[in-house]
């Protein structure tokens, strides 16, 4: 199973753009989303050509694929749900892979590993178990140290990166856990 992962878009059509392009040249077999979609949050500049009415439909689309998981991020609203043909107001989601890994999905606010001084506190989740999260815009790829048999994966943020780098995630099942997780910087036009 390939599942191409990405976060904290807030309304930039210009990245999102970008995203769609990935998408189509990864081919995954589902998606995520890890929250803060459409709004830019009142701590963050403006991203690059912000507009939340040309996301949502592009969003829309990926959605009527029907291969789409989406979780809340602190930016997303109720009203953001209204232009939104997909669930995407649930804290956390979970996907298992065909080995039985578990992906516990979430934004970060609410459920997190602890890294970048963001929230650090997860449900119980078997040895073996990621948590798969956004948020703090920086990207992860490391074992969870507050929580032994947990690995933790950040893609990082589609559109407002703390490291200067656009990027998301691809998760691979059937590899190691150090091997199963990659960056994708997503390039400017």
């Amino acid at each position: 199973m390939k599942v191409l992962i990405a976060s904290d878009i807030h309304g930039s059509a210009y990245w999102m753009e970008r995203l769609v392009r990935a998408i189509e040249r990864e081919q995954p077999d589902r998606m995520v989303l890890l929250g803060d979609l459409l709004y830019h949050g009142p701590r963050n500049d403006l991203p690059r050509e912000y507009g939340p009415k040309r996301v949502a439909p592009l969003l829309n689309e990926l959605a009527a694929t029907g291969k789409l998981v989406a979780v809340r991020g602190n930016c997303d609203a109720e009203v953001d749900q209204m232009v939104l043909d997909f669930p995407c107001m649930a804290d956390y989601a979970q996907l298992v892979d065909e080995d039985g890994r578990v992906l516990f999905l979430t934004h970060g606010h609410v459920f997190g590993a602890g890294f970048h001084n963001s929230v650090d506190h997860l449900p119980a989740l078997p040895a073996g178990a990621v948590v798969v999260y956004g948020h703090t815009h920086v990207k992860v790829n490391e074992a969870a140290p507050a929580h032994p048999g947990v690995w933790a994966f950040n893609p990082g943020s589609v559109s407002i990166p703390k490291d200067g780098s656009h990027s998301y995630g691809i998760y691979e099942s059937g590899k190691p856990l150090e091997q199963a997780f990659r960056h994708v910087v997503l390039e400017e036009a």
